[in-house]
């Protein structure tokens, strides 16, 4: 080919993509349609302006990734104000891995039943939002989740058993919502999976199963439930437990007869029935803080470690705990 010719095919062809961005486009066009009517579902909301059917959804939309295949992979809608339930269309974005609608106060409803179909999906996040109703059965079907994030919303009643069917599951935040019922027995089967469990700020009722004596969890977050009876199955030697919030509940059991990981270095019961006297073996461990306040414990604060190192809030209102920080024993 004569390079004259050669070089003005060049430029005809790169004109041509300048004007007509379509020939150049890597979104894939189903996923693309699925976005524009999500935007529609959400009447148009500003966050979501630079989606327009001109520009190509995997280079020029914010809140959108894609991946190798020029699939839609990730949607990723922090704050903004979406307004409505979540658009069943959601459920129509079949590489879907990562789905964050975070920070939407006016985002309402339930979780939309579609979501089941994401097969992919790795990520949910629908934390700080209004959605309610209660937690789906359906959730279950997401074999590869591996965090689930429904906190600080308006969900309702008791938490589903089948959440323990999710084997790659590694952070579960529940808390923040109006949950009620009892902890499943079926969450000691996640002890070969979950990093970090969250049930706080909720009104669940009723005894820890004995069951998540299997959990080595690294965060443990119980706080500010009604739960019961004891809660000494959540540690053990053998565990690699750092942090457990039990505080404010009805929890009655013998602090002294509990074994404490050696990773363990947060630990909050205050606000609980708990008896007996603080184990020395708390003096082993590199506690950074410890809340043992209002409780029902007796007996000298042992000597030595970090225990000398908080100030008596950490221990005051129990009913004869006595030595530094606190008075000394008479």
């Amino acid at each position: 080919m004569d390079l004259k010719l050669s070089t003005l095919l060049c430029f005809t062809l790169l004109f041509s993509t300048i004007l007509n961005p379509a020939l150049s486009e890597r979104c894939n066009p189903k996923d693309k349609k699925v976005l524009l009517q999500i935007k529609k579902a959400f009447n148009d909301p500003d966050v979501l302006s630079s989606w327009t059917p001109e520009t190509d959804c995997c280079r020029w939309w914010f809140d959108v990734t894609c991946d190798s295949m020029n699939r839609v992979n990730s949607l990723f809608i922090y704050s903004g104000r979406l307004s409505g339930q979540i658009p069943p269309q959601v459920g129509d974005l079949p590489y879907l891995v990562d789905l964050r609608l975070h920070k939407q106060p006016d985002l309402t409803g339930p979780i939309q039943p579609s979501i089941a179909k994401l097969k992919n999906l790795m990520s949910l996040d629908l934390s700080w939002t209004n959605i309610s109703g209660s937690i789906p059965d359906f959730l279950s079907q997401l074999k590869n989740l591996t965090y689930l994030d429904l906190s600080f919303s308006n969900l309702t009643g008791s938490i589903p058993s089948s959440l323990s069917q999710l084997p790659n599951l590694g952070i579960l935040h529940l808390d923040r919502n109006k949950l009620t019922g009892p902890i499943p027995e079926s969450f000691g089967e996640f002890h070969f999976s979950l990093i970090s469990l969250y049930l706080s700020h909720n009104q669940l009722s009723g005894k820890i199963p004995t069951s998540l004596a299997k959990l080595d969890s690294e965060t443990i977050d119980f706080s500010r439930n009604k739960l019961e009876g004891d809660a000494s199955m959540l540690f053990g030697l053998n565990k690699t437990t750092l942090i457990v919030d039990l505080s404010r509940n009805l929890l009655e059991f013998d602090l002294s007869k509990v074994k404490f990981p050696k990773s363990l270095f947060s630990l909050d019961l205050n606000h609980n029935k708990i008896t007996g006297s603080i184990p020395v073996e708390l003096t082993q461990l590199d506690l950074q803080y410890l809340n043992v306040s209002y409780n029902r414990l007796c007996g000298q604060i042992p000597v030595g470690g970090k225990l000398q190192s908080f100030d008596s809030s950490t221990y005051f209102h129990n009913r004869c705990l006595c030595g530094t920080p606190l008075p000394s024993c008479k």
